[in-house]
């Protein structure tokens, strides 16, 4: 999340009742997690395993629940609960408010855009010209939305992260992370009937241009979708995955979390992606393997019976 302008880090330093270690006179420009930071933004970090991803990250801030040698050119925030500093400065930069009209005063709709009866478009929105949202979708605050974009009913856009910091020293272990990301959708994307798509948590879910999405579609926080992919229906994609341009997802392909399918690749229905692969291939199964050796596998299991009635000199 970018703030709206450029916050001291010593106005964060005293929201959330920091002691300050480093260059105090530099702007926070924005809130991120490690895996989406820049140079400017502030990060939060509250496990000793992931101090050096933070450290050596973009980051310029890091929110911290330890005393270390402040690094050159990083500026600590010291305090002790991070994750509770990074709420209070969400909630602060970016509180929830309600809007209780079915289209924002704050949305803008581009022109020969038509909203069917129904539709809820929240504060923030931005719509562009000639699109088409079917009744009864959800857009939430803050997304945008490009031109020619066609967005069938019951699909919502911009639902929270599922996303939560887990403690064991808690009554309740897993705790709300949040979400101040965004949905961008570019142009000439269209999205079928119950679809969601998830903002990010401190970033934004992208929807590259020319996609085309089939209906009961779940598209989860952060990941960034290529151009012209195309998804058939019950595809379900976990968060913080990068899909390149022209990839086919054929219906009911789960793909993990974090992972990067590669451009022009082509899954086939009902297949597991665990882990990133390559562009320009064929892939099936689950965990997915090349099409064309899964195929093989597959022929060589139909010969098991006759291997068993030749080694054994009998039937199985």
């Amino acid at each position: 999340m970018k703030f709206d302008n450029p916050v001291p880090v010593t106005t964060i330093a005293q929201l959330i009742g920091a002691e300050v270690s480093g260059n105090t006179h530099e702007m926070v420009t924005g809130i991120n997690e490690i895996h989406k930071v820049e140079k400017g933004d502030l990060v939060f970090v509250d496990h000793p395993k992931y101090y050096g991803t933070c450290l050596n990250s973009a980051a310029t801030f890091i929110i911290i629940n330890k005393k270390i040698d402040c690094p050159e050119n990083k500026t600590l925030l010291i305090v002790d609960e991070p994750f509770e500093a990074y709420l209070k400065i969400i909630n602060f930069y970016r509180p929830f408010t309600p809007s209780m009209k079915w289209i924002s005063d704050t949305a803008f709709l581009g022109e020969g855009t038509i909203v069917m009866p129904g539709v809820y478009i929240g504060d923030e929105v931005h719509i562009g010209k000639n699109c088409v949202i079917h009744p009864h979708v959800t857009i939430l605050d803050h997304c945008l939305i490009g031109d020619d974009v066609i967005i069938q009913s019951g699909t919502v856009i911009g639902s929270d992260a599922f996303y939560y910091n887990k403690k064991t020293n808690r009554d309740i272990h897993y705790k709300k992370m949040t979400s101040c990301g965004r949905v961008l959708i570019e142009n000439a994307v269209e999205i079928g009937a119950n679809c969601s798509i998830d903002r990010g948590v401190s970033h934004d879910t992208v929807i590259g241009a020319g996609t085309k999405m089939d209906n009961l579609i779940h598209i989860g926080h952060d990941t960034v979708i290529g151009k012209n992919c195309l998804f058939a229906g019950q595809v379900g994609i976990a968060g913080g995955t990068t899909i390149e341009d022209n990839v086919i997802l054929w219906g009911q392909v789960g793909v993990s979390k974090t992972l990067t399918i590669g451009k022009d690749a082509v899954v086939y229905a009902q297949s597991g992606v665990k882990d990133s692969i390559a562009g320009g291939k064929v892939y099936f199964g689950s965990p997915v393997e090349e099409a064309k050796e899964k195929m093989k596998e597959f022929v060589w299991i139909k010969r098991i019976p006759l291997l068993w009635e030749k080694v054994m000199g009998k039937k199985v």
